[in-house]
Protein backbone atom coordinates (compact mmCIF):
# COMPACT_ATOMS: atom_id res chain seq x y z
CA UNK A 1 0.00 0.00 0.00
CA UNK A 2 1.41 3.28 -0.97
CA UNK A 3 1.95 6.73 1.09
CA UNK A 4 -0.16 8.93 1.55
CA UNK A 5 3.03 11.59 2.60
CA UNK A 6 5.32 11.40 -0.11
CA UNK A 7 4.20 13.61 -3.53
CA UNK A 8 5.69 10.82 -5.30
CA UNK A 9 5.62 6.86 -6.03
CA UNK A 10 7.90 4.82 -7.99
CA UNK A 11 6.52 1.79 -9.45
CA UNK A 12 8.89 -1.05 -10.25
CA UNK A 13 9.40 -4.31 -9.73
CA UNK A 14 11.93 -6.95 -7.81
CA UNK A 15 15.29 -7.26 -9.85
CA UNK A 16 14.51 -4.71 -12.67
CA UNK A 17 17.59 -3.81 -14.28
CA UNK A 18 15.61 -0.71 -15.51
CA UNK A 19 14.47 0.22 -12.12
CA UNK A 20 17.64 0.05 -10.35
CA UNK A 21 18.83 2.62 -13.62
CA UNK A 22 15.60 5.03 -12.66
CA UNK A 23 16.42 4.91 -9.16
CA UNK A 24 19.78 6.66 -9.95
CA UNK A 25 17.98 9.15 -12.21
CA UNK A 26 15.82 10.19 -9.13
CA UNK A 27 18.85 10.56 -7.09
CA UNK A 28 20.81 12.57 -9.52
CA UNK A 29 17.50 14.81 -9.84
CA UNK A 30 17.83 15.41 -6.15
CA UNK A 31 13.25 14.27 -5.98
CA UNK A 32 12.04 14.66 -2.52
CA UNK A 33 10.78 11.91 -0.92
CA UNK A 34 9.25 9.20 -2.61
CA UNK A 35 7.42 5.74 -1.69
CA UNK A 36 8.42 2.70 -3.84
CA UNK A 37 5.79 0.80 -5.08
CA UNK A 38 6.43 -3.23 -6.01
CA UNK A 39 3.95 -4.44 -8.84
CA UNK A 40 5.04 -8.30 -8.67
CA UNK A 41 2.49 -9.14 -6.17
CA UNK A 42 -0.32 -7.38 -6.97
CA UNK A 43 -2.65 -8.20 -9.97
CA UNK A 44 -3.98 -4.86 -10.44
CA UNK A 45 -0.92 -3.29 -10.56
CA UNK A 46 0.79 -5.81 -12.90
CA UNK A 47 -2.31 -4.72 -15.47
CA UNK A 48 -1.97 -1.22 -15.20
CA UNK A 49 2.21 -1.15 -15.07
CA UNK A 50 3.20 -4.65 -16.04
CA UNK A 51 4.84 -3.66 -19.11
CA UNK A 52 5.58 0.55 -18.27
CA UNK A 53 8.04 -0.17 -15.11
CA UNK A 54 9.81 1.81 -13.84
CA UNK A 55 6.75 4.46 -13.98
CA UNK A 56 6.92 7.67 -11.76
CA UNK A 57 3.78 8.92 -10.51
CA UNK A 58 3.08 12.39 -8.93
CA UNK A 59 0.78 12.20 -5.88
CA UNK A 60 -1.83 14.39 -8.74
CA UNK A 61 -1.70 11.39 -10.65
CA UNK A 62 0.83 12.73 -13.60
CA UNK A 63 3.12 9.58 -14.86
CA UNK A 64 5.99 9.83 -15.80
CA UNK A 65 6.86 6.25 -17.87
CA UNK A 66 10.65 5.21 -18.52
CA UNK A 67 12.55 5.82 -20.10
CA UNK A 68 12.99 9.00 -18.41
CA UNK A 69 16.41 11.37 -17.77
CA UNK A 70 17.02 13.81 -14.89
CA UNK A 71 15.44 16.65 -16.87
CA UNK A 72 12.22 14.82 -16.83
CA UNK A 73 12.36 14.30 -13.35
CA UNK A 74 13.34 17.70 -12.63
CA UNK A 75 10.57 18.98 -14.78
CA UNK A 76 7.53 17.07 -12.68
CA UNK A 77 8.95 17.75 -9.83
CA UNK A 78 8.46 21.65 -10.56
CA UNK A 79 5.18 21.57 -12.38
Amino acid sequence: MESRSAAFVLFQRDDCHLCERALDVLAAARLPTFDSVFIDDDAGLEAAYGHRVPVLRRSDGVELDWPFDRDAVAGLAAA
